[in-house]
C-alpha cells in the first residue's frame, strides 16, 4: 500500500471564508500515484474547517449568516475563550462545520457525488493555517 502526505497553506483576507480546495485536493491526489484508496483532508487548526457541499454563492452565504447566528463574533465578552484572543465563536464554528472530510479514490480521481466540493471554511482568518492531505491505496 501507498502513503502519500502533504500540507496546503491558505492566509485569508477576511475573518471568515470559505474556500474550494477541490481543485488542490485533486493535485495531490494526482501526485500520490494512488488509484484505489482514501483521501484525508483535515483542518489542522482549531478554527478552520474542511467540509463537502455544493459550491454556490447563495449557500455560502446562507451558511455565513447562519454560523453567525449560532455562534456571533460580537459581543466577544459572551465567550469565557476569549481571555487573550477573540476566537471564542471561531471554535464553536469549526466544531458545527466540523475537522476533516474522508473521499475514496477510483481510478485516480476523487470519487464525489455530483455538485460535491471540498472546502476550507476559514472562521479566525487573517493568518497562515494549514490542511494536512493523507492519501492511502494502491
Amino acid at each position: 500500500m501507498k502513503s502519500y502526505r502533504e500540507e496546503l497553506w491558505f492566509c485569508t483576507p477576511h475573518r471568515r471564508d470559505y474556500l474550494n480546495i477541490t481543485p488542490k485536493i485533486e493535485e495531490v491526489v494526482k501526485k500520490s500515484d494512488v488509484h484505489e484508496g482514501l483521501c484525508l483532508v483535515n483542518a489542522m487548526h482549531i478554527t478552520a474547517s474542511v467540509y463537502i457541499n455544493d459550491d454556490e454563492s447563495g449557500l455560502l452565504q446562507d451558511y455565513d449568516d447562519w454560523l453567525e447566528e449560532l455562534a456571533p463574533h460580537a459581543p466577544i465578552d459572551r465567550y469565557r475563550h476569549n481571555t487573550g484572543e477573540d476566537n471564542g465563536d471561531a471554535h464553536l464554528k469549526r466544531q458545527i462545520m466540523g475537522r476533516e472530510v474522508v473521499v475514496a479514490i477510483t481510478s485516480g480521481e476523487l470519487d464525489l457525488g455530483p455538485w460535491e466540493q471540498i472546502f476550507y471554511g476559514e472562521f479566525d482568518g487573517k493568518r497562515r493555517k494549514r490542511v494536512l492531505v493523507k492519501i492511502i491505496g494502491e
